[in-house]
């Protein structure tokens, strides 16, 4: 288990520059936003208007906070996402504008290179268990405090702290935090994916 703290999260700005994005793990690790096969990340959308497009991308977003903002995606009907919605995917190339519903909102987007990489994303409320099984298995604290048990290791994780679980572990989350449980498959195949490299270790 590899523990990404949120102090140590990287800010950036957007790809097309009307925001800043808070990067909490990419892979490869020395990766960019035109190259990471995966890339999870938060971010601060402070006015109306339309997203990065990331092509071969495919995309995952949740409100984390603020009153939501509707989504205009190319080829779908206007969606309304607020902190009460489900993640909710949709294809990065495709072109898509946001609209702020009361104000800046944060959000949390997981991102696969489609072909390579594929993911699922699920809220989750401790205490909790989560089958790991042959993925790699990321879980964000989202509210609250969330202490994580996966075999030997033990870690608390408070608000926007990040665990990078490997695959088969058995993990038993105590608390009464709430947060996101990010699976990421490699491929068609669900071989065990390897964990990027991260300052901080259990």
């Amino acid at each position: 288990m590899k523990i990404l703290r949120a102090l140590d999260h990287r800010r950036m700005p957007w790809k097309n520059g009307r925001g800043e994005t808070v990067e909490i793990a990419v892979f490869p690790d020395a990766a960019t936003v035109d190259t990471f096969d995966w890339r999870i990340s938060m971010a601060t959308v402070a006015e109306d208007g339309p997203f990065s497009v990331f092509p071969e991308i495919d995309r995952t977003l949740s409100i984390l906070e603020g009153e939501g903002m509707e989504l205009a995606i190319e080829g779908r009907d206007t969606t309304l996402l607020t902190q009460a919605s489900a993640p909710y995917p949709f294809p990065a190339d495709a072109p898509t504008t946001a609209r702020l519903v009361d104000g800046t909102i944060t959000d949390l987007n997981v991102m696969t290179r489609r072909g390579r990489f594929a993911h699922e994303v699920e809220t989750i409320t401790a205490p909790a268990s989560i089958e790991t099984s042959r993925t790699l298995t990321l879980l964000l604290c989202h509210r609250g405090e969330i202490r994580v048990a996966a075999g030997k290791a033990d870690a608390a994780l408070a608000a926007l702290d990040c665990a990078l679980l490997e695959a088969g572990t058995e993990v038993s989350l105590s608390g009464s935090g709430s947060g996101f449980v990010i699976r990421l498959f490699e491929g068609a195949d669900t071989a065990a994916l390897p964990l990027p490299d991260a300052d901080k270790e259990c």
